[in-house]
Protein backbone atom coordinates (compact mmCIF):
# COMPACT_ATOMS: atom_id res chain seq x y z
CA UNK A 1 0.00 0.00 0.00
CA UNK A 2 1.50 3.14 -1.13
CA UNK A 3 2.06 6.02 1.41
CA UNK A 4 -0.26 8.99 0.99
CA UNK A 5 1.74 12.67 0.47
CA UNK A 6 0.40 15.90 0.83
CA UNK A 7 3.03 19.13 -0.05
CA UNK A 8 2.59 22.64 1.21
CA UNK A 9 4.18 25.26 -1.68
CA UNK A 10 3.39 22.56 -3.92
CA UNK A 11 3.75 25.40 -6.73
CA UNK A 12 6.99 26.72 -6.01
CA UNK A 13 10.69 25.57 -7.39
CA UNK A 14 11.37 23.31 -4.64
CA UNK A 15 7.84 22.19 -4.27
CA UNK A 16 7.07 21.31 -8.15
CA UNK A 17 10.22 19.15 -8.16
CA UNK A 18 8.96 17.51 -4.83
CA UNK A 19 5.92 16.40 -6.35
CA UNK A 20 7.86 15.06 -8.92
CA UNK A 21 9.72 13.16 -6.66
CA UNK A 22 6.56 11.73 -4.95
CA UNK A 23 4.98 10.86 -8.16
CA UNK A 24 7.66 8.62 -9.21
CA UNK A 25 8.28 6.85 -6.84
CA UNK A 26 6.28 3.31 -6.71
CA UNK A 27 6.14 3.59 -3.32
CA UNK A 28 4.28 7.20 -2.49
CA UNK A 29 1.29 8.70 -3.77
CA UNK A 30 0.64 12.19 -4.33
CA UNK A 31 -2.40 13.25 -2.00
CA UNK A 32 -2.37 17.04 -2.31
CA UNK A 33 -0.88 19.89 -3.64
CA UNK A 34 -1.12 22.63 -1.45
CA UNK A 35 -0.65 26.12 -2.03
CA UNK A 36 -1.06 29.63 0.16
CA UNK A 37 -4.70 29.41 -0.79
CA UNK A 38 -5.62 25.72 0.12
CA UNK A 39 -8.05 25.01 2.39
CA UNK A 40 -5.32 23.56 5.46
CA UNK A 41 -7.88 20.41 5.85
CA UNK A 42 -7.19 19.67 2.62
CA UNK A 43 -3.91 17.48 3.58
CA UNK A 44 -5.88 15.77 6.44
CA UNK A 45 -6.46 12.38 4.36
CA UNK A 46 -2.28 12.15 3.91
CA UNK A 47 -0.07 9.66 5.87
CA UNK A 48 3.26 12.62 4.82
CA UNK A 49 3.25 16.15 4.96
CA UNK A 50 6.30 17.65 3.40
CA UNK A 51 6.66 21.52 4.06
CA UNK A 52 8.52 23.59 1.46
CA UNK A 53 6.41 27.14 1.80
CA UNK A 54 7.08 30.04 3.56
CA UNK A 55 9.05 30.68 7.01
CA UNK A 56 5.82 32.90 8.17
CA UNK A 57 3.08 29.56 7.36
CA UNK A 58 5.91 26.60 7.92
CA UNK A 59 5.23 26.32 12.15
CA UNK A 60 1.21 26.46 11.31
CA UNK A 61 1.29 23.53 8.61
CA UNK A 62 4.10 21.24 11.30
CA UNK A 63 1.42 21.95 13.88
CA UNK A 64 -2.02 20.83 12.00
CA UNK A 65 0.11 17.57 10.82
CA UNK A 66 0.94 16.88 14.39
CA UNK A 67 -2.18 17.44 15.20
CA UNK A 68 -3.59 15.22 12.70
CA UNK A 69 -0.57 12.11 13.59
CA UNK A 70 0.60 12.30 10.06
CA UNK A 71 4.81 12.22 9.85
CA UNK A 72 6.38 15.81 8.81
CA UNK A 73 9.10 16.60 6.75
CA UNK A 74 10.68 20.14 6.46
CA UNK A 75 12.13 21.82 3.83
CA UNK A 76 11.41 25.63 4.47
CA UNK A 77 14.13 27.93 6.13
CA UNK A 78 13.56 29.79 9.36
CA UNK A 79 13.36 27.36 11.93
CA UNK A 80 15.72 28.52 14.53
CA UNK A 81 17.65 26.87 17.51
CA UNK A 82 14.79 28.28 19.83
CA UNK A 83 11.97 27.82 17.32
CA UNK A 84 13.50 23.79 16.91
CA UNK A 85 13.60 23.34 20.57
CA UNK A 86 9.98 24.36 21.20
CA UNK A 87 8.89 21.84 17.96
CA UNK A 88 11.34 19.15 20.34
CA UNK A 89 9.42 19.74 23.46
CA UNK A 90 6.36 19.62 21.71
CA UNK A 91 7.12 16.00 19.89
CA UNK A 92 8.27 14.35 23.39
CA UNK A 93 4.61 14.95 24.42
CA UNK A 94 3.12 13.11 21.54
CA UNK A 95 4.36 9.37 21.24
CA UNK A 96 4.89 8.14 17.85
CA UNK A 97 5.20 11.62 16.21
CA UNK A 98 8.20 12.17 13.99
CA UNK A 99 9.38 15.65 12.31
CA UNK A 100 12.56 15.72 10.11
CA UNK A 101 13.99 19.12 9.48
CA UNK A 102 16.31 19.37 6.12
CA UNK A 103 17.81 22.63 5.59
CA UNK A 104 19.63 21.18 2.46
CA UNK A 105 18.12 17.97 0.11
CA UNK A 106 21.32 18.38 -1.94
CA UNK A 107 23.53 15.48 -1.05
CA UNK A 108 26.64 17.62 -2.02
CA UNK A 109 25.91 20.34 0.58
CA UNK A 110 25.33 17.91 3.29
CA UNK A 111 28.52 16.65 3.03
CA UNK A 112 30.24 19.85 2.58
CA UNK A 113 28.70 20.48 6.28
CA UNK A 114 30.04 17.56 7.22
CA UNK A 115 33.35 18.27 6.41
CA UNK A 116 33.14 21.82 7.70
CA UNK A 117 32.35 20.54 10.90
CA UNK A 118 35.02 17.98 11.22
CA UNK A 119 37.65 21.12 10.14
CA UNK A 120 36.31 23.90 12.71
CA UNK A 121 38.00 22.70 15.52
CA UNK A 122 41.32 22.98 13.86
CA UNK A 123 40.83 27.06 12.75
CA UNK A 124 40.36 30.36 15.00
CA UNK A 125 38.82 32.35 12.02
CA UNK A 126 35.95 31.20 10.14
CA UNK A 127 33.33 32.89 8.13
CA UNK A 128 30.86 31.56 5.98
CA UNK A 129 29.79 33.14 2.36
CA UNK A 130 26.18 32.03 1.45
CA UNK A 131 24.51 33.26 -1.83
CA UNK A 132 21.28 32.33 -3.63
CA UNK A 133 19.06 33.29 -6.28
CA UNK A 134 17.14 36.45 -5.70
CA UNK A 135 13.60 35.51 -4.80
CA UNK A 136 14.65 33.68 -1.81
CA UNK A 137 13.29 35.36 0.99
CA UNK A 138 15.35 34.75 4.09
CA UNK A 139 18.71 35.28 4.98
CA UNK A 140 21.12 33.86 6.03
CA UNK A 141 19.70 31.13 4.27
CA UNK A 142 18.88 27.85 6.39
CA UNK A 143 21.87 25.50 5.32
CA UNK A 144 24.58 28.55 6.35
CA UNK A 145 22.28 28.67 9.77
CA UNK A 146 23.09 25.27 10.23
CA UNK A 147 26.46 24.66 8.90
CA UNK A 148 27.75 27.15 11.72
CA UNK A 149 25.43 26.04 14.69
CA UNK A 150 27.11 22.33 13.48
CA UNK A 151 30.89 24.44 13.58
CA UNK A 152 30.19 25.99 16.90
CA UNK A 153 29.12 22.75 18.80
CA UNK A 154 31.88 20.83 17.37
CA UNK A 155 34.54 23.56 18.97
CA UNK A 156 33.39 22.71 22.16
CA UNK A 157 32.58 26.41 23.16
CA UNK A 158 36.02 27.45 22.09
CA UNK A 159 35.83 31.25 20.73
CA UNK A 160 35.64 32.59 16.91
CA UNK A 161 38.55 35.23 16.08
CA UNK A 162 35.91 38.04 14.76
CA UNK A 163 37.95 40.95 14.26
CA UNK A 164 35.32 44.07 14.01
CA UNK A 165 32.25 42.04 14.60
CA UNK A 166 29.96 45.37 15.05
CA UNK A 167 30.63 46.83 12.08
CA UNK A 168 27.48 45.81 9.75
CA UNK A 169 29.69 44.90 6.62
CA UNK A 170 31.16 42.24 8.82
CA UNK A 171 27.95 39.67 8.56
CA UNK A 172 25.50 38.23 11.15
CA UNK A 173 26.87 36.28 13.87
CA UNK A 174 25.72 33.06 14.10
CA UNK A 175 26.65 30.73 16.90
CA UNK A 176 29.59 33.51 17.11
CA UNK A 177 30.36 32.88 13.58
CA UNK A 178 30.26 35.56 10.88
CA UNK A 179 27.90 34.96 7.93
CA UNK A 180 27.44 37.17 4.83
CA UNK A 181 24.85 36.41 2.33
CA UNK A 182 24.64 37.15 -1.32
CA UNK A 183 21.06 37.54 -3.17
CA UNK A 184 22.52 37.76 -7.46
CA UNK A 185 20.61 36.64 -11.00
CA UNK A 186 22.15 34.16 -12.37
CA UNK A 187 22.87 31.79 -8.86
CA UNK A 188 21.14 29.12 -7.64
CA UNK A 189 22.53 28.35 -4.59
CA UNK A 190 26.11 28.54 -3.67
CA UNK A 191 27.76 28.07 0.16
CA UNK A 192 31.56 28.93 1.07
CA UNK A 193 32.89 28.22 4.36
CA UNK A 194 36.67 29.86 5.02
CA UNK A 195 39.02 28.74 8.10
CA UNK A 196 42.12 31.19 7.90
CA UNK A 197 45.48 29.85 9.46
CA UNK A 198 48.89 31.10 9.91
CA UNK A 199 50.06 30.92 6.30
CA UNK A 200 46.65 29.30 5.22
CA UNK A 201 43.57 29.23 4.01
CA UNK A 202 41.27 25.91 3.96
CA UNK A 203 38.33 26.61 1.67
CA UNK A 204 35.38 24.33 1.51
CA UNK A 205 32.53 25.20 -1.25
CA UNK A 206 29.13 23.76 -2.84
CA UNK A 207 27.92 24.85 -5.88
CA UNK A 208 23.98 24.01 -6.46
CA UNK A 209 23.73 24.48 -10.64
CA UNK A 210 19.94 23.31 -10.53
CA UNK A 211 17.13 21.73 -8.68
CA UNK A 212 17.81 18.51 -9.96
CA UNK A 213 20.59 18.53 -7.06
CA UNK A 214 17.74 17.88 -4.62
CA UNK A 215 15.94 15.02 -6.13
CA UNK A 216 18.27 12.37 -4.13
CA UNK A 217 17.90 13.85 -0.89
CA UNK A 218 14.02 14.56 -1.11
CA UNK A 219 13.84 11.31 -1.98
CA UNK A 220 15.89 9.89 0.74
CA UNK A 221 13.94 12.31 3.17
CA UNK A 222 10.55 10.50 2.03
CA UNK A 223 12.13 6.74 2.73
CA UNK A 224 13.23 7.52 6.16
CA UNK A 225 10.58 9.83 7.49
CA UNK A 226 8.04 6.79 8.27
CA UNK A 227 10.29 5.11 10.46
CA UNK A 228 11.25 8.11 12.46
CA UNK A 229 9.68 9.43 15.98
CA UNK A 230 10.85 12.79 17.37
CA UNK A 231 12.71 15.54 16.23
CA UNK A 232 15.61 14.95 13.29
CA UNK A 233 17.41 18.02 12.04
CA UNK A 234 19.59 17.53 8.74
CA UNK A 235 19.79 15.45 6.21
CA UNK A 236 23.15 13.77 7.42
CA UNK A 237 21.27 11.77 10.17
CA UNK A 238 19.26 10.01 7.43
CA UNK A 239 22.60 9.35 5.62
CA UNK A 240 24.52 7.84 8.47
CA UNK A 241 27.26 10.45 8.54
CA UNK A 242 28.28 10.62 11.98
CA UNK A 243 29.78 13.33 14.25
CA UNK A 244 33.39 13.51 14.05
CA UNK A 245 35.85 12.44 16.16
CA UNK A 246 36.97 14.87 18.89
CA UNK A 247 40.01 16.86 18.24
CA UNK A 248 43.02 15.78 19.89
CA UNK A 249 45.51 17.79 21.05
CA UNK A 250 49.40 17.39 20.01
CA UNK A 251 51.71 15.46 21.50
CA UNK A 252 54.51 17.45 23.13
CA UNK A 253 57.81 17.06 22.11
CA UNK A 254 60.48 17.86 24.57
CA UNK A 255 62.94 20.45 24.16
CA UNK A 256 66.04 19.77 23.10
CA UNK A 257 68.76 20.60 25.44
CA UNK A 258 71.85 22.48 24.87
CA UNK A 259 75.33 22.32 26.20
CA UNK A 260 76.60 25.41 28.21
CA UNK A 261 79.64 26.38 29.40
CA UNK A 262 79.32 25.36 32.53
CA UNK A 263 77.95 22.37 31.50
CA UNK A 264 79.47 20.82 28.64
CA UNK A 265 78.21 18.13 26.34
CA UNK A 266 78.98 14.59 27.25
CA UNK A 267 81.95 13.07 25.21
CA UNK A 268 81.57 9.80 23.79
CA UNK A 269 84.15 7.37 24.16
CA UNK A 270 86.43 6.30 21.39
CA UNK A 271 85.72 2.84 20.27
CA UNK A 272 87.96 0.66 20.94
CA UNK A 273 90.61 -0.74 18.52
CA UNK A 274 90.12 -4.13 17.07
CA UNK A 275 92.88 -6.80 18.79
CA UNK A 276 95.67 -7.49 15.66
CA UNK A 277 94.66 -10.42 14.08
CA UNK A 278 97.25 -13.36 14.43
CA UNK A 279 99.09 -14.22 10.80
CA UNK A 280 97.55 -16.59 8.53
CA UNK A 281 99.25 -20.13 8.31
CA UNK A 282 101.95 -19.80 5.61
CA UNK A 283 102.04 -15.97 5.64
CA UNK A 284 105.68 -14.56 5.12
CA UNK A 285 104.91 -12.24 8.57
Amino acid sequence: MSNRVAVAGATGRLGSLVCRVVEEHPDFELAARLTSTSDPDAAADADIVIDVSHPEASEGIVVRALERGQKVIVGTSGWSSDRLAELRARLETTPGSGVLVVPNFSLGSVIGTALARAAAPFFDAIEVVEAHHPAKVDSPSGTAVRTAELMAEARGGAPVETPFAEQPARGELVAGIPVHSLRLAGVVAKQEVRFGGPGEVLTITHDTHSNEAYRAGIRAALEAVGGLEGLTVGLDAVLGLGEPAPRQPAPRQPAPRHSTPEEPAPRHPAPEEPAPRPPAEGSDA
